[in-house]
């Protein structure tokens, strides 16, 4: 079987929750005998043309010269090669910027989409930009022969919005086995004795609150952010603002996920603010990494966490966690959440979900 993964920066994951997906799924694939391509950006770090047998096919992306319009284009790119390679199937990760360009798809593939979050209520978009991506949402709909909700409740709004039937396939994560103090040494803080997030600093992940709560608490302990922050100018408005706040510290994005497992096994509390994506990777990823979870309170955190999390509304809510919470009194909760990565959420789970469902679609 040959089969294409678009939508993503490329592999390895040096960006996110999809470029990580692709990675994982792609290796999988091929070690289950597949052909596999995943189409990457000619701006991404890695230039060679396979990557542990899976295929990189590197298309033109302008995002670096003319901003956001630069993301079309690379998907343009993608699309109409795919129309000279003969693929089964194609997995379109996400559908912002792609799904203008339904039509062009190859008429004789089956085309699966996920569907990510609702993407027309990122705060950060202006009215306008929100209208097109609720019309590029219907367009993925329509044009996708078959579409994958990473979240219940993306599920039961397609469902309800577009009377379809979307497959349910969650994001994965690996239980973390491996800790290591000595990693905490670049960051000159101390096992249990910090607090953190790690998210891409955007107005909807409700960064903002977050640090308004550590500001304003009693706890001296640390508060690490990790993602870029020089990325947007949302990211440079918060380290402008925080700047005299010794305790909050700007770390920037990190992508070895060893040093990442390892910061959030041994937090003291690990703060989630995301509010309108599906089943967010870092989320899972934190639950499999010994982390104690502070996460914002909507259907599709809670959906996950259940009563093994504490919630928040309100930047006080916030505050009184800061002040109160220490790990050891809830390591039910942490183990609770490694249970679940256990048996619902791990990679080999996740993955084979993915194929099977595949196979099931190109008998």
């Amino acid at each position: 079987m040959k089969i294409a993964i678009l939508g993503t920066r490329g592999i390895p994951n040096y960006h996110g929750g999809f470029e990580q997906f692709a990675e994982f799924f792609s290796l999988y694939l091929v070690g289950k005998g597949h052909e596999v391509v995943v189409y990457s950006s000619n701006n991404h770090p890695f230039k060679n043309n396979t990557f542990n047998g899976v295929e990189i096919i590197h298309k033109k992306d302008p995002e670096k010269q003319i901003g956001t319009m630069g993301q079309f284009i690379y998907d343009l790119n993608c699309i109409l090669d795919s129309r000279k390679r003969k693929f089964d199937v194609i997995l379109q990760l996400g559908y912002t910027s792609s799904s203008i360009w339904h039509w062009l798809l190859p008429k004789s593939t089956i085309i699966l989409t996920n569907m990510d979050g609702l993407e027309w209520k990122r705060s950060k978009y202006f009215k306008p930009v929100q209208k097109f991506l609720m019309f590029a949402e219907k367009l993925a709909v329509k044009s996708s022969d078959h579409l994958i909700a990473d979240s219940i409740g993306i599920k039961e709004y397609l469902k309800a919005k577009y009377d379809v039937e979307p497959y349910y396939i969650a994001y994965g994560a690996d239980v973390f086995k491996e800790p290591n103090p000595n990693i905490l040494a670049k960051f000159k803080v101390k096992p249990f004795q910090y607090n953190m997030l790690i998210a891409r600093l955007e107005p909807e992940n409700n960064i903002e609150i977050i640090l308004d709560a550590v500001s304003k608490s009693n706890s001296k302990a640390p508060f690490l952010i990790i993602g870029k922050h020089d990325a947007n100018n949302f990211g440079r408005y918060l380290k402008r603002k925080f700047k005299k706040e010794t305790r909050i510290k700007f770390i920037g994005g990190i992508y070895d996920i060893n040093v990442l497992n390892n910061l959030r096994y041994y937090s003291n509390l690990y703060t989630h603010g995301h509010s309108v994506g599906g089943t967010n990777p870092s989320l899972l990823e934190a639950m499999g990494s010994n982390a104690l979870i502070l996460a914002h309170e909507n259907s599709f955190n809670k959906y996950i966490l259940g009563e093994d999390a504490f919630y928040f509304k309100s930047m006080n809510d916030i505050k009184v966690c800061l002040d109160s919470i220490s790990k050891s009194n809830y390591l039910h909760f942490v183990n609770n959440n490694i249970l679940k990565v256990r048996e619902k959420y791990n990679w080999p789970i996740i993955n084979n979900k993915y194929l099977r469902l595949i196979l099931d679609k190109i008998k």
